[in-house]
Order: C-alpha cells, then structure tokens, then sequence
C-alpha cells in the first residue's frame, strides 16, 4: 500500500539550508496571531457573513434574514469578525451598520477562492 507522504529513507540534515531558514522564521507570536486570524475564516457562518458584505454594508437584521439565521447568531459571529479586525461597525441611529475593516479582508478571501477553484 502506497504512502500519501513520502519522507526520506534515510536521516540527514542540511544544516546550511535549517540555518538559513531558521534566521528568517518569523517569531512565534506572529505566527500564532497567524494562526489565530486564520481561524476566523474556519467557520462557513463567518464566511457566509463576510461574503455577504462584500456585497454591501448591512445592519445585523439583514445579514440575518440574508442567512436566514437568526440575530443572536449573527451577532454572536461579528463579534468574533470584529475583535479580529476583519469587519467594522457604524451608528445611524438605533441601527447599527457593518462592513468590511478594510479591502485586504476581501483579497484574502478571494485567494482562498481561487485556490479551491483552480485546485
């Protein structure tokens, strides 16, 4: 039965090449945060909310009645999206309108795309 992952057959190090890369890692706290962000788009609500508002800024009732999910879900998940900094939030009255922090949000979303598309 064939292996999915090869590995080496034999134990060897290429300590040139481990130097080299280990002087240019990133430190673990970047990568963590990282880690962190991308987790967000790991929950098919939070992606369905933010493809919605690429789409145009919307009040919390309207994402919902979009999804066909109710509010408290809705806001429970812009919550998440705005700690990250990936939606953004203002006040017209008693409505409260989001959209998206910023034009990287959507890049970023459209590279997964194209990624699963042309995979």
């Amino acid at each position: 039965m064939k292996k999915d992952i090869e590995i080496c057959e034999v134990q060897c190090i290429h300590e040139e090449d481990v130097k080299q890369v280990k002087e240019k890692m990133l430190e673990d706290t970047v990568l963590n945060d990282m880690a962190e962000f991308f987790k967000v788009f790991g929950d098919v609500t939070r992606i369905k909310i933010l493809s919605a508002l690429f789409q145009k800024e919307m009040c919390v009732c309207d994402i919902a009645a979009v999804l066909d999910m109710n509010q408290s879900a809705i806001s429970h998940q812009l919550r998440l999206l705005k700690s990250r900094r990936l939606v953004k939030f203002r006040r017209e009255g008693k409505v409260i309108y989001y959209s998206l922090d910023d034009a990287h949000i959507k890049k970023i979303f459209n590279e997964g795309l194209h990624h699963i598309q042309h995979s």
